[in-house]
């Protein structure tokens, strides 16, 4: 029998051609797998305002906004997925945004490109700067966003690539993924009716 997160996972997915989206016509700009996940925005596609204001309140939500506003671009059964996490639910991806303030010092969004907008799907690169709350090193990182979005313009699956590999849902990785996903809302205790 299926469950509704793997359902979610089957149907919404993105699954972006990170070479063909990103790829740099200066070889030289590419990481060796032939990547470019540097945002250059001024290459940005131009997108409608509802787009724009998706793309803000992620970003927002990047940046440490940990608003109920802000998380209203999820749809109420959605999934989060990146190297670190698997939430599949509004409320389990709202633990993940409201953990970034406690661990934080500060995070803030450089830059973004959006690389592909169709109906279903909102495509964009990013750059987030990191600073934690322990060490204060200061780290930029550049990633491949990508949104499956539903009919009534939510997001129903939230793709974090900071690398040109999809992610595998198997073995130790989706275990520990989705063990952050569960329970990181115990600690982080965003609003329960997200």
């Amino acid at each position: 029998m299926t469950t509704l997160a793997e359902s979610l996972q089957q149907n919404h997915e993105p699954r972006p051609d990170p070479q063909t989206l990103t790829s740099n016509p200066d070889p030289s700009k590419n990481a060796s797998t032939g990547v470019d996940y540097e945002p250059h925005p001024s290459q940005s596609i131009d997108i409608s305002p509802e787009r724009e204001g998706i793309i803000n309140a992620i970003t927002r939500l990047y940046s440490g906004s940990a608003s109920e506003e802000d998380m209203q671009v999820y749809a109420k059964e959605a999934i989060y997925d990146d190297p670190w996490s698997y939430c599949d639910t509004r409320y389990k991806i709202a633990g993940q945004w409201y953990g970034i303030p406690k661990v934080m010092a500060s995070s803030k969004t450089l830059a973004t490109e959006v690389v592909s907008s169709t109906d279903t799907e909102l495509v964009f690169k990013m750059k987030q700067e990191y600073t934690p709350r322990i060490v204060h090193f200061t780290k930029p990182v550049n990633s491949l966003v990508s949104l499956t979005l539903d009919g009534n313009g939510k997001i129903k699956y939230h793709k974090d690539m900071w690398n040109d590999k999809d992610y595998s849902h198997e073995g130790l990785g989706k275990v520990m993924k989705t063990l952050n996903g569960d329970y990181l809302t115990k600690i982080t205790r965003p609003p329960s009716d997200l």
